[in-house]
């Protein structure tokens, strides 16, 4: 095999498996995907609802923790990457959402100028294929399938959390990725005819097929290598043989939000005393690189269950194998969906101008590994505050490719977080106690009666709340002239030619909600900026922003109000 290629790609991930596909097409280009896991063809990986199953095999997550997180009780949190093909997309939970349109602005408004939402929009579009078609802001003709649950109608819970939702006073949403993303409605997946589409299924397997492709797995990148200030290939490890590689165009890191800056780290691109303390020549003192990390936090509200409705009873054994039979056999019934099939996105005071709290509704009391939590019948939304202002860092602990990194998301750190959850779990409450709900609302499991004042609910949160696995931002997207910027709006290394960072590292600030979506479009953005073609041209089209923002923190409107398209 050659040890040459016009590019190099770092990682088959949710960003890595859309540049292999795009730079590849025209068969111009040769291409290189170099990915340090396996393959993702497994049962459990493409069924939906086993997703707790490859989240927990150490064949398929890196299996990061956290260092201890002094606001959180001192606990490690645990941070699953993807390792293998379609890397976190073929592990995560499925959930597709794209963010508000103010996330995309607010990034504009951080300097990553072209990154606005009128800029963002068409490229949402030309990943998808939407099950409902294409419209104003949904695609139709993308590589990636994306679709609702097959749920919804037969289990009552999941209308009755939208509909105790617009009993109190909030919106109901249609379509929370198109006009109107604040309110209850249905919720999204990456699944196309019952089976995950991650982007290793909906981006990279077709593109192998190009001779023009080549996809080298459990390959280990240990450094960059350099000619002055231009990057011309990296070092590789395979099989315990190491070998350099050439890319006569360009390196494209896409190893995530953890493993992206500790390349750079590792390759003597970061802060000075880091690289000092690890034994790595400075190369560029870069004190971004790593930094600006940033996360979603969750709980899991749970309640009993007064009816016989709730997946509960579906989680022994002999369900799970009927269950599995099913979808093996038809690809259709409880194996093909994430379970999330209904949502909310809600603004927590007045004076925000979008959505900071995001709930995912799950017709069931149960743990992420897929155990019950109780006996009998239960349910519980998953939600958390989605515009955090604690940051962290990512920090390599020693110039060896294979050694853990350290990660400290400072998770709480900052008061307005802390203020952000109080709000968060009484507005929960208050809606859980809607009309709506009354005929399944049995007794709060957790936090619990005894969780009510701020002190109470501080305690609670800090022993019990758990990463949403949404990390960004260490490589971020700035001006050249910003100190802690990394990437230039091309996502090209400042400072450097011959790299760009394209994957969740290069966000400026969280979304709000989770972050494939958008990783997905970074990659189809930045792969015309790679290439040299124009970007596509801005879609100017209207979005729902609530009048009375300004003054109330909620004020709902009647559906006949918002565009068919909501």
């Amino acid at each position: 095999m050659t040890d040459t290629f016009d590019y190099i790609i770092v990682g088959a991930g949710s960003a890595g498996c859309v540049l292999a596909n795009r730079l590849s097409a025209s068969g111009k280009h040769s291409v290189l995907v170099l990915e340090a896991g396996g393959s993702d063809r497994n049962i459990l990986v493409s069924m939906p609802s086993a997703l707790s199953y490859p989240m927990a095999s150490k064949t398929y997550n890196w299996g990061y923790d956290s260092d201890p997180e002094p606001a959180v009780n001192n606990r490690q949190i645990t941070c699953p990457r993807g390792k293998g093909l379609g890397g976190t997309s073929s592990i995560n939970g499925m959930v597709y959402v794209r963010g508000h349109a103010c996330d995309f602005d607010e990034w504009a408004e951080l300097g990553a100028e072209g990154w606005g939402y009128a800029d963002c929009l068409p490229y949402f579009k030309r990943a998808e294929t939407w099950q409902g078609g294409e419209d104003t802001y949904r695609g139709g003709t993308g590589p990636l399938g994306v679709g609702g649950g097959n749920n919804m109608t037969r289990n009552p819970l999941y209308q009755a959390f939208i509909d105790a939702g617009v009993e109190a006073g909030y919106p109901r949403t249609g379509d929370y990725n198109g006009y109107c993303q604040e309110g209850f409605g249905p919720m999204h997946m990456t699944v196309r005819n019952g089976v995950r589409e991650s982007t290793s299924r909906a981006y990279l397997r077709p593109a192998m097929r190009r001779r023009n492709l080549t996809v080298m797995t459990r390959t280990l990148v240990d450094q960059l290598v350099f000619d002055g200030r231009r990057v011309t290939g990296l070092i590789a490890s395979r099989g315990g043989r190491t070998r350099p590689l050439t890319a006569r165009r360009e390196v494209i890191l896409s190893a995530g939000a953890i493993a992206s800056p500790m390349i750079l780290q590792r390759s003597g691109i970061g802060p000075a005393d880091l690289l000092n303390q690890t034994g790595v020549p400075v190369r560029q003192a870069l004190s971004g690189v790593g930094a600006n990390l940033q996360d979603h936090l969750e709980v899991y509200f749970q309640f009993h269950c007064t009816q016989p409705v709730s997946l509960n009873t579906r989680l022994d054994p002999l369900n799970k194998l009927l269950i599995g039979a099913r979808w093996l056999l038809f690809k259709r019934g409880l194996g093909a969906t994430n379970h999330f099939e209904s949502c909310a996105f809600i603004r927590s005071d007045a004076g925000r101008k979008s959505p900071d709290i995001q709930y995912h509704f799950l017709p069931a009391a149960m743990r992420y590994d897929g155990t019950p939590s109780i006996r009998g019948h239960g349910f519980q939304v998953h939600v958390g505050p989605n515009k955090p202002k604690s940051r962290g860092r990512v920090a390599i602990t020693s110039s060896e490719p294979g050694a853990a990194p350290s990660i400290l998301f400072n998770y709480l750190s900052h008061q307005d977080d802390v203020a952000a959850w109080r709000r968060c779990i009484r507005l929960t409450r208050e809606i859980m106690a809607q009309p709506a709900m009354d005929g399944f609302r049995g007794a709060e499991i957790q936090p619990g009666p005894a969780t009510s004042t701020d002190a109470e609910i501080d305690r609670w949160v800090r022993a019990n709340v758990e990463s949403a696995y949404h990390p960004c931002g260490t490589c971020r997207m700035g001006p050249a002239h910003a100190p802690d910027s990394v990437v230039d709006t091309d996502c090209r290394l400042i400072g450097f030619e011959g790299l760009r960072i394209v994957d969740a590292s290069v966000f400026p600030s969280i979304p709000y909600g989770n972050i494939n979506a958008p990783t997905i479009m970074v990659a189809e953005k930045a792969a015309d900026a790679i290439l040299g073609h124009p970007p596509l041209a801005p879609a100017e089209v209207p979005v729902w922003i609530d009048p009375a923002w300004q003054d109330q923190q909620r004020s709902a409107v009647p559906k006949r109000h918002l565009p068919e398209h909501s």
